[in-house]
């Protein structure tokens, strides 16, 4: 099973000739790369796989999906 997570784009560089940004996962900041989302921008929610930016998603469905894993999250400390 694969899982992505969504992250907010908070700053955009080139490291080793890579696109790569810094992601916010709600406080907490990764190095991501951007390769494979040319287009993303400061701002922007980004759906991560493994360290790499693999689309880009609006806030609202970026909310939705972390709340979804939160509900998740919640429900498997109950059992």
């Amino acid at each position: 099973m694969c899982l992505a997570i969504p992250g907010k784009i908070t700053s955009i560089y080139t490291k080793d000739s890579l696109h790569m940004a810094k992601i916010d996962f709600g406080g907490i900041v990764k190095e991501i790369c951007l390769e494979y989302t040319p287009a993303a921008k400061i701002g922007d929610y980004a759906l991560i796989h493994v360290g790499f930016a693999i689309s880009l998603m609006d806030e609202e469905e970026a909310q939705e999906t972390l709340k979804l894993i939160k509900d998740i999250s919640e429900f498997e400390s109950e059992l």
